[in-house]
């Protein structure tokens, strides 16, 4: 083990923007890197306009870039083959990346490649007496936490987005930015052909949102949430339940098998708060609760609750917020 050293981050980049993710991860980074008295790295993959310097001047020590036109799409064969030669030629002690919807896809793939374990969608991570990172994350429903010990090196982690604060920006830390010439930069078992994107939004960024779940009956109803969202100026989320019916995209699901949000408002409509939805939001601002059952769990947890009919509660509530 005494080969492996230091603590590094996989960046995200779309469209020139690091990822926040990535961000909170150099933030997190910092301190399991100060408390190893290791440096702190960062690798970034991106075609035109790579922000290695953002990236230095968010906490890394050093960053690593390669650049080609090739990682203009996030394609999984192409990064997966890039970064695992990298981390075998580097040898850091610790792998970080973001649980987004392609670091939850590319992460596994990474640790296969190097034949290292991965601890996927971490809450909180720790160095324990021994120098060992440990990684914690919730388990059972979120019942539990459990901590978990990679015995197999490098240690890898996916950490949830907006589980820890952004890092801090100084623009006077000294720039130490190294390109790295790519080890393959053309598509071998795969080929984008096209990109195509469904959502103009991410519900992750949303300051409110106004979720459907089974309370909703047909998928035309869900205009009456649509209408509410866009008065309050959020976004519209939804139950498992909605998503598996058809009625609505996976891109607008909320819960542990889709997106962990943290809005400052959460309408909840005709949702009951089964444990892997509420391990979704419960850690919205506030929570406000629309059900016809008041025995629903989601009352449990809210803020405002009202029992009663959606259909004529939120028609109710767009009318008020008109009013201002």
């Amino acid at each position: 083990m005494d080969k492996y050293a230091g603590v590094l981050i996989v960046a995200e980049q779309d469209k020139g923007e690091i990822h926040k993710v990535t961000s909170e991860l150099l933030n997190k980074g910092k301190e399991l890197a100060g408390k190893l008295k290791a440096s702190l790295e960062c690798l970034i993959l991106a075609g035109e306009g790579i922000a290695a310097e953002e990236l230095n001047f968010r906490g890394a020590d050093t960053v690593y870039y390669m650049k080609s036109e090739a990682f203009e799409v996030q394609e999984e064969y192409l990064f997966k083959s890039n970064i695992s030669e990298f981390i075998k030629e580097h040898k850091p002690e610790i792998v970080l990346v973001g649980a987004t919807d392609f670091g939850r896809s590319l992460a596994p793939r990474v640790a296969a490649a190097l034949r290292t374990g991965l601890t996927a969608d971490c809450t909180e991570m720790e160095i324990d007496e021994a120098g060992k990172l440990i990684q914690i994350r919730p388990a059972f429903s979120d019942n539990i936490l459990a901590h978990i010990r990679t015995v197999t090196y490098p240690q890898m982690a996916t950490i949830r987005y907006k589980e820890f604060c952004e890092s801090g920006r100084d623009a006077s830390k000294p720039v130490n930015i190294v390109e790295v010439k790519p080890y393959l930069d053309e598509y071998d078992k795969s080929r984008v052909v096209r990109v195509f994107s469904d959502e103009e939004f991410d519900i992750t960024e949303a300051e409110v949102i106004v979720a459907g779940g089974r309370g909703i009956r047909r998928k035309e109803d869900l205009t009456i949430l649509e209408e509410l969202a866009e008065v309050m100026g959020g976004a519209v989320g939804a139950s498992r339940a909605l998503v598996d019916a058809g009625m609505i995209s996976g891109a607008h699901q909320v819960g542990y098998s889709g997106n962990r949000v943290k809005p400052g408002i959460y309408v909840a409509c005709g949702i009951s708060g089964a444990p892997q939805h509420l391990a979704g939001m419960k850690e919205s601002d506030v929570i406000i609760a629309i059900n016809s059952d008041p025995s629903a769990p989601i009352f449990n947890v809210c803020d405002f609750g009202y029992v009663g009919d959606l259909y004529e509660i939120v028609p109710e509530l767009i009318r008020a917020v008109r009013r201002g």
